[in-house]
Order: C-alpha cells, then structure tokens, then sequence
C-alpha cells in the first residue's frame, strides 16, 4: 500500500471515530452544551484538558522551538506546565464552586456589573480568536503534506470535521472526542520518539536518551549536538542565550496566561464536585507530561537528524549533493516550508549560521558563500518519522495525531467563543427571556459562527499570524488572570476596580504587543528598522503578559479602595467561594 492511501486511511478512520463520538454524545440541553451536564470523570476530564490543551502548538511547534533554541527555549515547558499548577491551585476548584457556565459570567456576577462581563467577554473573543488561528493553520500544514491537498482544501475539511463534532455535540461531545483525540495524538508523538530513541541511543525512552550516550559518536547526545552546532557557527544547545529578566518574564507571562485561558478553565466547569476540579488539574499533568517529557528530546534528536542528514560523514565534510537530498527533503520542498538555495554554484547544500560574524572566516576557507537550505521548524515533528526512515504506518499516526491536536483545540476555543456570545451576550444581556430551546439553538448557531470566522483568519491570517500565541498568552494573562484571581481572593475589588483594571491591562497589552509586532507603528517612525532597541526596558513582545497584569492589578485596587466597598451579598458570595464549605459529595458543587 502506498504512503498517500495509508495516510488517507489512519486519518479518515480517526475523522470517522470523532463524527461517531459527537453523535453517541449529542448535546440536548444547555448544561450538556456548555458544561457536558457536570458528569464528566476527573480522569476523563483530565485527558480531554490535556488533548484541549496540546494544540498544534504543543504537538507541532513546541519540539521545533526547542530544537531552534535549545536551552533558552525551555521556558515554553516550564511556563506552560506551571500554569497548570495555578489553575489547580488558585483557580479550578473556586470557579467550580461557583457552579455556572462561562468566565464572564463569574466575572459579571463576582463584580455585579454588565459592563465587567461585557468587557471579560471581549477579551475571551479576541484571545480565542487569535489562538484559534494557529490551529487552523497546523491543520493546514498537516493536510497539505499528508494529504496532498491545498492548505486551503485542508482548512476546509479541518473546518467541516469540527463543525459535525462540535456544533452538535457541544461541551459533552467535545469532551469525549477530546479523549480519543489525546489517545491519538499521544500515541502518534510516542511511537516516533520511541524509535529514533533507540536508533540515536539505544534507549527506549526518549526523555532518558536526551541525557544518554550518542551510539555512533560514544559521546553523550547532548555534547554531541553542541559540537556539531557550533561547527556550524551556531550558539551552544545547552547554553541560555538570552538574559535571565527576560526568560523569567516570559515563563511568567506562559503561567499565568495558560492559567488565564478561558477554553482550558471551562473544561473544569464539567466535572460533578469542586474536588473534582483539582483532581482534573492534576490528571491533566500527568497526561501533559508523557509529551513534554518527551518533547526536548524530540527537538534535539530532530536537529542532529537534518544535520547528520545534510552532512552524512561530519560538520567538516563536504555537504550532500542537492540532487542526491533524501526522499523527506523532496515531500516537504512542495509544501513551501523547506527551502534551497545553490549560493555558489557548487550543488552541495551548504546549512550554516551565516548571521555569525565570527564565524565568516571559517565560511569563506570552507568554500560556503551563504546558508543555503532553510525550514520551517514547525515541520520537525510531522518530517521526523521521514527523516529517520521509520515505517509508512508511523508516518500515517503522526499525520493523525497532529491533525487531532489541532482540532482538540480548535473545537475547546470555538466552545468558548460561542458559549460567550449564546451565554452570556444573547441570554443573559440582549434576552433574558430566551428559552432554553432559543438558546441551544443560538449556541449552535454562535458555534458555526465562530467557525467560519475561524475558517476565514485560517485562509487569510493577519500580518502577525506568526505572533498570534504571544498575543493570546499576553491578553490572558493581562486580563483574564488578574480579574478572576482577584474575584476570588479579595472582597474589596469592587465593580469599577476591576472594569478600569482589566480595560487597562486590555489596552496596554494590546497597544505594546501590536506595536512591536509591527501591526502598525508610532507615527513618524519606522519601528521594523530596529525593533528590539525600542523595546521598553528590553521587554519582548512575548513577555509583556505580566506587566499588564500589574497595570490591571493596580488599577483594580487603587480604583477600588478610592470607591465604595461590594455591597454585602458580593462579599458574601467571595466567602462561600473561597471557603467551599462541604466540597465534598454532600452540596455536588
């Protein structure tokens, strides 16, 4: 059988099995749409978290950006997984004990105030929708490779898929496919690990291989792959190569933005106890962490893999001919994604880090007048089962596991746009007196919506496509966070304290993260000319996050405490939050 009908096959079964699921699992009320009637199993909930929460992002990118960077980019892994903690700790099980539906709707009720809900609901849009890009283009990559169809025909069928699953099932489907999607797509990151594991160490255990020996060199891996990058003129794998403030805020702004998701916190509103919701948080680490404990391993086997493959017999050799490259170098060049250029003219694929000045003269005694091959590191997960020339069937569960990490998170952030919108827009702002029948019928209408609108920013991404994470992470953890930890914790933040707070952490995200990312620039000058020397106090865009959760937190109380307190029953109701008296399964809250 050949690798096209193979792909074909693994995946259209994993689409058949999702489309299966949302029918057993249709939704026929509100509380199943939007919280999956709070029957949900901590375990089950804490698989469907985890598949929910490893998007493209995690299954495709996250071992690219390790691989790029080495060391430096760690704090992906450590922000990521510590924002879970948070949620465990400070946030799941309150919200749960607060029993409705949304973020905004906690937010409206905590702060007695349409206009603090109006304005949650703005940021969980403009988050959701911003993240939701990313997905959609994953989807994309993975179908145009695996399937050969355009990224615009995989964005179709990506779309079509989500909409059966999500728009009829709702929560209770979403729920349930996200459980065979994690299945899928932590077997399909596994298995590939497994072998080049073994093939580059000899141990199965891709975690463990990182730190063993490299079986053809009788190095250790990790030494192995810091000689032959700086051969090539690249910075040390294992070294930090950026300044500790900014690595620090930047698995801050990771923490606290994962812990301010409003699609991650929803998934701990379906789970029948307020024990529960912490339970979940805890699963929902464990089944994280078999991908991420893997992930730093799939990146730095991925990057010694492109490197022994371009330069079969050491650094210092002459390079592969280009007309000799491998099969997996000729399936990607048709995506767009890998790229050569023949600088000079010797038909040899010349991979070094031309940006090195130091490195020039080396270079030029070498023969090399420019790197020429280029990829896009987003393709590392999906090529390697390809590159270490693993069979057609693992090469198939790899198109299937990353097509199911994408639309797991699609499908969780489309929920939460349109149980925003049907919720907390329609029914409890623009009418009330909705039936519940109205309602489920607006959520399905919100639903496909939402997709649509996803399908259009899939198809024509805006100019800082590239940078949608650090936007969505950065407005969550400048908004989202701040309000909902203060709407627990304290019951002095009255209702204008946090409106004025979360508008300022809104606006002063939005204004430095779109500034710098070059969506439109100060008037008078051309920020691209030299963009990080105009960043304030050195701070990237990426890592703003927790500066505008401090504006948002001093506004908050400062506005606050120069006001009136909450009126009494608000204080009350943070007591019985914050002190969920019987959490267990005498209340069922």
């Amino acid at each position: 059988m050949d690798q096209y009908t193979l792909n074909l096959l693994v995946v259209g079964a994993s689409f058949a099995l999702y489309i299966g699921i949302a029918i057993w699992a249709r939704a026929s009320t509100t509380a199943e749409f939007y919280t999956a009637g709070r029957g949900v199993h901590p375990v089950l909930n804490g698989m469907a978290t985890a598949a929910d929460w490893m998007s493209a992002a995690s299954f495709i990118s996250l071992a690219g950006l390790i691989a790029a960077v080495g060391y430096g980019n760690s704090s992906f892994l450590m922000g990521w997984t510590g924002g879970y903690v948070l949620l465990a700790l400070l946030l799941a099980p309150y919200l749960r004990k607060f029993g409705k539906y949304t973020v905004p709707q906690f937010i409206g009720d905590r702060f007695y105030s349409q206009k603090a809900r109006m304005v949650a609901v703005v940021s969980l849009i403009v988050i959701s929708v911003t993240y939701v890009i990313g997905q959609m283009t994953g989807a994309g990559v993975a179908f145009s490779r695996f399937l050969e169809v355009e990224s615009s025909t995989g964005l179709y069928i990506a779309s079509a898929v989500v909409f059966i699953y999500a728009v009829l099932g709702g929560m209770k489907g979403i729920t349930y496919t996200q459980v065979a999607q994690y299945i899928v797509l932590i077997t399909a990151y596994t298995i590939p690990a497994v072998f080049i594991s073994l093939q580059l160490t000899g141990n199965p255990i891709p975690g463990l291989g990182l730190f063993s020996t490299h079986t053809e060199s009788g190095l250790p891996l990790l030494t192995k792959l810091d000689q032959i990058v700086r051969e090539l003129g690249f910075a040390q794998y294992t070294t930090l190569n950026t300044s500790m403030f900014n690595m620090f805020l930047f698995t801050l702004s990771l923490m606290i933005g994962t812990a301010g998701l409003p699609h991650v916190i929803i998934r701990f509103f379906t789970v029948p106890k307020v024990s529960d919701a912490r339970w979940s948080a805890g699963w929902a680490l464990v089944f994280i962490a078999l991908l991420y404990l893997s992930a730093p391993a799939v990146g730095a086997m991925a990057r010694l893999n492109i490197i022994a493959t371009i330069y079969p017999q050491g650094t210092q050799s002459e390079a592969v001919l280009y007309e000799e490259r491998p099969d997996w170098m000729r399936n990607w060049e048709v995506t767009g994604l890998l790229k050569f250029e023949d600088k000079n003219g010797d038909g040899r694929i010349q991979f070094y880090n031309d940006k090195n000045d130091a490195f020039a003269a080396t270079a030029t005694e070498r023969g090399w007048a420019g790197n020429e091959f280029s990829y896009n590191n987003d393709i590392l997960v999906l090529a390697n089962p390809e590159i270490a020339q693993l069979p057609g069937w693992v090469i198939a569960l790899i198109a299937a596991g990353g097509l199911a990490a994408a639309l797991s998170t699609a499908a969780g952030l489309l929920l939460a746009i349109s149980s925003a919108i049907s919720h907390d827009v329609i029914k409890d702002y623009l009418n009330p007196n909705i039936s519940e029948k109205g309602e489920l019928l607006a959520a399905r209408i919100s639903m496909a919506g939402a997709i649509a609108l996803a399908t259009y920013l899939g198809l024509n991404p805006p100019g800082f496509a590239a940078q949608t994470v650090a936007l969505a992470f950065g407005l969550a953890a400048a908004t989202i966070f701040p309000a909902l930890m203060m709407g627990i914790f304290s019951k002095r933040i009255n209702a204008m304290g946090a409106t004025l707070g979360m508008l300022t952490g809104l606006l002063l995200t939005c204004a430095y993260l779109f500034t710098y990312l070059g969506v439109f620039f100060i008037p008078g000058t051309n920020m691209l000319d030299n963009v990080a020397a105009n960043y304030i106090f050195g701070i990237p865009p990426a890592s703003f996050g927790p500066i505008g959760a401090l504006a948002n937190f001093a506004v908050a109380y400062l506005v606050s405490n120069a006001t009136e307190e909450p009126p009494a029953h608000i204080q009350e109701l943070v007591e019985s939050i914050r002190v969920p008296k019987g959490a267990g399964g005498a209340t069922g809250h």
